[in-house]
């Protein structure tokens, strides 16, 4: 059994990602607004009121650079300008340079501003991709470095001269050099987590989605055989008697012999799309479990592979469960026993079993089961066990492609699970003992089996 998404590749196509990254204009300027009044307040506070002395002149020539960058880009830029990867990357190694320069002017590392070199870092690994952090992260590197040997003293009282010992000093730049490393590396973690988590979940919704309008096509397709089916066997039935009356082989008669025909045509296009298999997404029924899995695995079965549908009560479990037709739970399943028969070498077994706590659904193929370094995985986006199909890497964000139609995304397992988890159950995976993939699923009673719909469901 392997991991895809649904058939939902169709209209969910990773296209390929724009030159614009994930970080706004707007958001690098108000942060580098905040610097420039947090470096103004502390230069004037340091320099008149307590009266240490610094070259006031070039601090605030250094200042004024970025406020002057700020306003040149606010008026050349519209306020939504997204920024690529490139030019984040630019602007933020400015904000280094200028950081940089401004301790070189008052002490260097012995400045206990130098802490602030950090942040441009941080928000390079939350907002851009793995190159760009890094590039970023070593030029901080090289500019935290050239500021530990070259600097101005650091302003301090008068007459009075601080001199902190070298091993000091190598402390505090070994501390900022690792605090580089160790939070950017952190905060590039949670932030691809994030975006991939962010990804995934769009998929699910656009999957339920594309449920929900199956649904509806379903019961408008019923509605319209149930509301056309009278007026069209009016039209066969009296084409069929002026068929009778009218001579035979005349040009009247013909056409009544056509109308006829296409009205039976008509009614038999209506049964085929209210058909309960072409229907089977209406919510506003139950159905009992097994009668719903035999019309979910009837498109798989074929003369090379056995489906068997085995029904397992515990005790006094009572009747087979009655389930309602949510789209999560049938998209689900179907996606499970999908790619159990995608995987199967000739048998796939279902087997449900409920008692009066629980109801659970196994699925279970002959297949090679799912590779070891991907099952404590499973249930994450973009992981896949399909050999040859596209799946993240992990030092990327999203697919760098178009992967219109494509199939192995690594979605399909993630969309699966959290469906089923949005209905109040949980999936467990495995392999067989005797070779092969199984993928269990259980609900406390009274949620899909539930007299009213359940809450959890949506559209229901």
């Amino acid at each position: 059994m392997g991991l895809r998404p649904q058939k939902f590749a169709d209209e969910f196509a990773f296209a390929a990602p724009t030159s614009r990254g994930r970080v706004r204009l707007r958001t690098l300027s108000n942060l580098r607004w905040l610097a420039v009044g947090g470096q103004s307040a502390t230069l004037f506070i340091v320099y008149f009121g307590l009266a240490y002395q610094l070259p006031l002149a070039e601090c605030i020539g250094v200042i004024s650079a970025s406020a002057i960058l700020n306003v040149a880009l606010a008026v050349h830029f519209p306020a939504t300008h997204r920024l690529t990867n490139l030019e984040a990357t630019i602007f933020l190694a400015y904000d280094v340079l200028q950081l940089a320069a401004l301790l070189y002017l008052t002490g260097g590392l012995e400045n206990p501003f130098a802490l602030m070199f950090l942040a441009p870092v941080v928000i390079a690994a939350s907002t851009l991709n793995l190159g760009n952090t890094l590039i970023l992260a070593g030029f901080s590197f090289a500019a935290v470095s050239l500021v530990a040997i070259v600097h101005l003293p650091l302003p301090w009282a008068p007459h009075e001269l601080l001199q902190l010992p070298a091993l000091y000093q190598v402390g505090i730049w070994a501390s900022i050099v690792i605090g580089i490393g160790f939070t950017s590396i952190y905060a590039w973690r949670i932030g691809s987590e994030a975006a991939r988590m962010s990804a995934g979940l769009a998929a699910t919704q656009l999957a339920l989605a594309r449920e929900h309008r199956m649904a509806s096509i379903g019961a408008l397709a019923a509605a319209a055989a149930h509301e056309l089916g009278t007026p069209l066997g009016t039209i066969a039935v009296v084409a069929r008697e002026l068929e009778r009356e009218l001579p035979k082989g005349s040009e009247q008669a013909e056409d009544a012999s056509l109308l006829r025909a296409q009205a039976e045509r008509c009614r038999t296009i209506l049964t085929r799309l209210a058909r309960p298999e072409q229907s089977v997404l209406d919510a506003t029924n139950r159905i009992s479990v097994a009668a719903m899995l035999d019309d979910l695995v009837g498109r798989y079965r074929h003369e090379e592979l056995q489906i068997e549908i085995q029904l397992a009560p515990s005790g006094d479990a009572g009747p087979v469960p009655k389930i309602w037709r949510a789209p999560e739970l049938l998209h689900s399943l179907n996606n499970f026993v999908a790619n159990a028969a995608d995987f199967a070498n000739h048998r796939i077994e279902i087997r449900v079993a409920w008692d009066a706590t629980s109801l659970q659904l196994t699925i279970e193929d002959d297949g090679p089961g799912f590779a070891p370094e991907i099952l404590e995985r499973l249930g994450e986006p973009y992981v896949t066990s399909r050999p040859g199909n596209y799946a993240l890497g992990e030092t990327q964000l999203s697919p760098s492609e178009n992967f219109t139609g494509q199939q192995g995304m690594g979605l399909g397992f993630f969309i699966a699970k959290t469906l089923i988890e949005q209905t109040g159950g949980r999936v467990q995976v495995r392999n067989r003992p005797e070779g092969g993939a199984r993928v269990s699923c259980r609900w406390p009673r009274g949620t899909i089996d539930a007299e009213r719909p359940p809450n959890g469901t949506s559209g229901l």
